[in-house]
């Protein structure tokens, strides 16, 4: 059952990065899959250098690295393979299958900092409700 916090979801990019060009339909594709599952996720495509006021004191090393938070918490932080069965998985064990009691691994003041202004971000795509 999806859980009921607002869950923003951001891909964290460049506008050079070629590997992030072909990412972007496998977010799209998830975004449409979460759409018609009825889950509500708001998504982000942030590009690092055009938002470096967002990102702030974020190290971002490898593309695609994705953020996923709550409404509290940043549930997961990191680079994934670019896979869409990589990230399907991610979202599944970190939005849909996650329970409101779920407790996340601590994470560094620069994502809280990155997930708090997603938090206040106008998402690039919301779910249809």
């Amino acid at each position: 059952m999806p859980n009921a916090a607002t869950i923003h979801v951001a891909c964290l990019c460049a506008a050079w990065c070629r590997l992030c060009d072909d990412y972007r339909a496998v977010l799209e594709s998830l975004a449409d899959e979460f759409d018609r599952g009825g889950v509500s996720v708001h998504w982000h495509w942030v590009d690092i250098e055009d938002e470096a006021d967002l990102i702030g004191d974020l190290d971002v090393e490898t593309f695609p690295t994705i953020v996923v938070a709550d409404d509290e918490q940043v549930r997961f932080a990191g680079a994934v393979e670019p896979r869409r069965e990589t990230l399907q998985r991610l979202l599944r064990a970190t939005v849909t299958d996650a329970t409101p009691n779920t407790r996340w691994p601590a994470v560094i003041p620069a994502v809280n900092a990155l997930a708090a202004g997603l938090r206040t971000r106008r998402a690039d795509r919301c779910a249809r409700d």
